[in-house]
């Protein structure tokens, strides 16, 4: 085992580069399939867009939560809400218990945006990953879930039972 700050032996620092540039590599496409499908519905920016579905994924947040989910400032999350709702793709509703409490959810038109960018995203993928081989599938799943683990995302099954999908 090694000590953290040791010094990295070569092949462990070559296998570490080969796997950075991997998948530096697959998120250019990744980020390719996204960009076309949000230039698709043509309405947000990509930085909306991931306010949204961190609400479609998460539910109804503070704004000061969502700043912490979107890895922003408190008032850059509020000015994005404010974009948001003028747009009438998110609602705030204030908290009976605490009146000056306000979460943001999405509103019905939100939520249908987000169904429709995740629909494109879900249709080119397919035709992507049609072209993988089927021993390769495993292997792709799961180094995938890892990532996605790490990061702290929530499962895309997750995610279609909270926008209303079987």
């Amino acid at each position: 085992m090694q000590e953290a700050g040791g010094p990295v032996p070569a092949a462990d620092a070559d296998r570490s580069d080969e796997l950075v540039d991997a998948v530096m590599t697959a998120s250019r496409v990744l980020v390719a399939i996204a960009a076309r499908s949000l230039a698709a519905a043509g309405e947000v920016s990509l930085p909306q867009y991931r306010a949204l579905v961190v609400l479609a994924s998460r539910g109804p947040q503070r704004a000061v939560d969502l700043a912490a989910a979107l890895g922003v400032n408190p008032s850059s999350a509020t000015r994005l809400c404010d974009r948001l709702s003028r747009a009438g793709l998110v609602r705030r509703q204030r908290q009976s218990a605490d009146r000056r409490a306000v979460k943001v959810a999405l509103s019905p038109r939100g939520r249908e945006l987000v169904v429709e960018v995740t629909q494109r995203r879900r249709e080119e993928f397919e035709r992507l990953l049609g072209d993988l081989p089927a021993e390769q599938h495993e292997l792709v799943i799961s180094a995938l879930r890892a990532i996605a683990d790490a990061a702290g995302e929530v499962p895309e099954r997750d995610m279609a039972v909270g926008l209303g999908w079987s």
